[in-house]
């Protein structure tokens, strides 16, 4: 199993520089892979947990992240996907995918905060129907020679797109969310399941579910990656949501931590993100020294 930690993009850091120094710290303690958060405006629990402090572009730390960084997987934990137009998206990671020499893994997810919607002039109940549709258009303009789609929002015809991605057939395309109507995407149209906020046993039920499905629509299961995201209790962070309690590892204790992340990794997960939620930079980098010694992975072995 692959362990890589969140960055702090989404927790209004005051220099973005120290987001970035974290990715830096994380491949240097040996985490396979760092990852960003996505939203556009500061609105709803957001707003009551950093007020107008600075929520950072994923895509931008990503960038900059790579070029600090050499080997370290750069992932998005998830990005909203009804809020961009998926022809400019696959440009921007195609071309990320390129600066950090195949490093991408797109996380993606249909979205879940209905008041930046409302404020962004989306169609909340369209966002599923948004998200499939993207989804088949950005793995269109990554694999074909000259791509074409007709669907309901987007059409074009035998178009010229370049770069493709340099990782090959393409970034891996992981798919969050937890319910039913998340599950199918991931069977029909992902390459892996990257939920957050459930519990072990509602992860490894998701397993199953997800690979029967995909093998019902004639595809490999095997090649579905499971991942999960996972919050670390630490002092001094804030866990506000209902959702960031259901699935918590206790970053204090680090016998107690390795057993967490095997628990997990028995359930089904190849790749479990440990999501540290503050804006103490200072405090980050200590919990990040203090949980490595859970990469030994002679512990986590069968």
């Amino acid at each position: 199993m692959r362990i890589g930690i969140s960055l702090p993009n989404n927790w209004g850091v005051d220099n973005v520089l120290e987001v970035v120094r974290i990715a830096v710290l994380a491949e240097e303690l040996g985490f396979d892979s760092v990852w960003v958060a996505d939203h556009l405006l500061n609105v709803g629990y957001l707003h009551e947990r950093i007020a107008a402090r600075p929520y950072y572009h994923p895509l931008a730390i990503l960038a900059y992240a790579g070029a600090r960084t050499s080997h370290v997987s750069l992932g998005t934990s998830v990005l909203v996907l009804p809020f961009r137009h998926p022809v400019e998206l696959a440009k921007f990671a195609a071309t990320l995918d390129h600066l950090s020499d195949g490093r991408l893994i797109l996380g993606v997810g249909a979205g879940g905060l209905e008041a930046e919607f409302d404020a962004l002039g989306i169609p909340w109940h369209e966002r599923g129907a948004l998200s499939d549709e993207s989804l088949e258009v950005i793995r269109e303009l990554w694999t074909q020679a000259l791509p074409s789609h007709s669907g309901a929002r987007w059409r074009f015809s035998q178009v010229a797109f370049a770069p493709k991605p340099l990782r090959q057939p393409h970034p891996p395309l992981w798919i969050g969310g937890a319910g039913a109507a998340a599950r199918r995407r991931v069977a029909r149209l992902g390459d892996g399941w990257h939920p957050t906020g459930i519990s072990i046993e509602e992860f490894r039920a998701g397993c199953i579910q997800i690979r029967r499905a995909a093998s019902e629509a004639g595809r490999d299961p095997s090649r579905i990656q499971m991942s999960m995201r996972v919050n670390v209790s630490m002092p001094g962070t804030r866990l506000t949501t209902d959702t960031e309690n259901r699935a918590v590892l206790p970053g204090d204790d680090l016998e107690r931590l390795a057993r967490g992340v095997d628990e997990w990794r028995q359930a089904g997960c190849e790749h479990l993100v440990l999501a540290i939620n503050s804006s103490d930079i200072a405090g980050l980098r200590r919990a990040l020294i203090a949980i490595a010694p859970v990469l030994d992975r002679s512990s986590l072995k069968p």
